[in-house]
């Protein structure tokens, strides 16, 4: 399994799929238990939801499961929200705080270094590489971090989440007429929606969002609820929803790369 996929397009819009990969190595799954197996947390049918929204946009999709390591993490292991609980970049736990490793068979530190050079750092240099070649044509690139997550997950946040979450660390990581690009189409949706709540923004947003170099980061967070038939197994797609919320992602991504020009 190769530890990344590249779908090339020619617009200014780059679409990453940090955690929507289910391989997860042998060697690797015969230490997971039997809820680690279950892959629970995968971002379950993104990729699917964006597919062939929009011509010309690229995708970057990291084929690991989280579980192997989280792409979207800082490869130093310092917390994205210091003080708040989360996983890291080797998860120990599900987000309910259940352990997914056998007694005795978590990752080590050697496995961790092991697995940032096999999967971590080839995601990003491909990333980052595919942002810059659609820089060099536009003089401008835009990253869409595409992400989901349960709608109901205690152990990190109170109550029920958002459909949409979007995530610019407080305006840092894009100009602001990208934000505005994104959060007037879900504004006008009728679905829930935040912008810079509980989640605003992961490693891979704040690192690579550096709008005075011609480079906007932007995260969605999509509630599981907004597509899926169901949150727990197997975490089968929703036509009917999955449908419906394509009508509201396909517009936002042209807008943003209809706004692309005025940032260049």
């Amino acid at each position: 399994m190769t530890p990344v996929t590249v779908t090339r397009g020619d617009s200014p819009l780059v679409l990453a799929f940090p955690h929507t990969g289910t391989h997860v190595p042998e060697d690797i799954r015969a230490r997971l238990n039997d809820e680690g197996r279950l892959l629970r947390d995968t971002d379950w049918h993104i990729n699917a939801l964006y597919r062939d929204l929009v011509p010309g946009v690229t995708a970057v999709q990291a084929n690991a499961h989280r579980y192997v390591i989280d792409a979207n993490r800082d490869p130093t292991g310092a917390s994205l929200y210091p003080g708040q609980t989360t996983t890291g970049l080797v998860p120990v736990t599900t987000f309910d705080n259940a352990p997914i490793w056998r007694d005795g068979h978590g990752p080590t530190e050697a496995d961790i270094a092991d697995r940032l050079a096999a999967w971590h750092a080839p995601y990003h240099a491909a990333l980052k590489a595919e942002l810059q070649r659609v820089k060099a044509i536009h003089g401008v690139a835009i990253l869409y971090d595409c992400h989901s997550i349960r709608s109901v997950i205690p152990w990190l946040f109170d109550g029920t989440l958002p459909d949409l979450n979007i995530g610019t660390d407080m305006g840092s990581t894009c100009a602001a007429a990208v934000e505005l690009a994104v959060l007037d189409r879900c504004a006008v949706s009728g679905r829930s929606h935040v912008l810079n709540g509980r989640f605003r923004g992961g490693w891979t947003t704040r690192h690579y969002g550096r709008p005075a170099e011609g480079l906007h980061a932007i995260q969605m967070e999509l509630a599981q609820a907004s597509h899926l038939g169901s949150e727990e197994p197997p975490f089968t797609l929703d036509p009917d929803k999955a449908d419906a919320l394509r009508a509201l992602l396909k517009p936002i991504l042209q807008d943003l790369i209809d706004v692309a020009p005025t940032l260049a």
